[in-house]
């Protein structure tokens, strides 16, 4: 077969890998030929390709990105936008498509399997939002990465006797902000799925101050107070109907200075999130999706998506996947809350 291989919306850490883990099985063992599509969606839109071969795929392991390139195009919202994806696929003779990407991706994907294209999915998020898989590959490296500015940041603090905000990637599910708080010690967490009190945050911030540490609070962007809405860098939206979030931790900073008279500063990790390279869990993780992406290809078991559950790679139908946002449970979240301002 001649199978196309693209990557779709944000970058995240070992969207090479799978790359890598596809190619590698497709040639090796199947003896497949790969076409690797441009920016994401764009690719097979607009006919952009690239050489993906086994010599293309070396040494990309431990590379944050994707050599393939990736963008937020929605061939839905373009004029015939279907219609020229599937002239482009038959012209270049390509038989089956391996899309890897997050909830947008492969709710494009899943459209496009029921229109007729022959589509595998790859789930890939650092917000590990996709439901169907326990996780996603991009989401520990995001993780670990918050955690060790956390970290850092609690010296930082405590010698200026400040509280710090760090504000994490997080549009409407918390995981990131869950797990790097709780794994960086942070005062308190905020999260999108339940709305905060800024009054008991700036409680929790003084009887931090109080016992002679600082506070260290970490907010996902997508969080809201209990009288407000999300903040908003633009009323601006992408292809797939999304505002740019930014501003919560700005905002919030200064709700603390003002109410508690503290210093406060906010830390905007932002895009530092989804750069450099993978942790060696999510360079395992991406691997085995794409080795399990091309097994399905090579079976004919189109229009489903690899997944994890427990320790095992399993095949779940895209529309599952995509159905809807895997959300931070309410007990996850009171678990940690006996370390809110300790």
């Amino acid at each position: 077969m001649r199978i196309g291989v693209l990557t779709g919306g944000g970058d995240c850490p070992g969207l090479n890998a799978v790359i890598r883990g596809v190619v590698r099985k497709g040639v090796q063992t199947y003896g497949h030929e790969f076409v690797g599509f441009r920016d994401g969606w764009k690719g097979p839109l607009q006919g952009l390709t690239r050489p993906l071969g086994v010599p293309e795929v070396r040494g990309i392991l431990p590379r944050g990105g994707t050599i393939l390139g990736s963008s937020r195009t929605n061939p839905f919202k373009i004029e015939n936008g279907v219609e020229q994806i599937k002239n482009n696929l038959a012209e270049l003779g390509i038989d089956a498509l391996v899309a890897i990407g997050g909830e947008d991706t492969l709710g494009v994907a899943s459209k496009l399997t029921d229109l007729g294209v022959n589509v595998v999915g790859v789930p890939k998020t650092i917000d590990n939002d996709l439901g169907a898989t326990d996780y996603t590959f991009g989401f520990d490296t995001a993780v670990n990465i918050a955690m060790e500015a956390i970290d850092r940041l609690h010296t930082t603090a405590e010698s200026h006797h400040r509280c710090l905000v760090v504000e994490v990637m997080g549009r409407h599910a918390g995981w990131i902000a869950l797990h790097s708080g709780l794994a960086g010690g942070a005062n308190v967490i905020l999260l999108p799925e339940r709305k905060f009190d800024i009054d008991q945050v700036c409680a929790y911030v003084e009887k931090r101050f109080e016992i002679q540490y600082a506070p260290i609070v970490v907010v996902s962007e997508g969080a809201i107070p209990d009288e407000g809405d999300m903040t908003l860098q633009s009323g601006e939206v992408d292809a797939f109907g999304h505002v740019r979030l930014g501003g919560i931790g700005q905002w919030l900073a200064g709700e603390i200075e003002k109410r508690t008279g503290k210093e406060a500063r906010t830390v905007v990790l932002g895009h530092i999130q989804r750069g450099g390279t993978p942790t060696a869990f999510d360079r395992v993780l991406a691997t085995r999706f794409g080795l399990g992406a091309i097994d399905a290809v090579h079976a004919g078991d189109f229009g489903k998506m690899v997944a994890l559950r427990g320790t095992e790679i399993v095949r779940v139908p895209l529309q599952e996947a995509t159905r809807e946002l895997k959300t931070v449970p309410v007990e996850r979240y009171d678990e940690v809350e006996v370390f809110f301002g300790n």
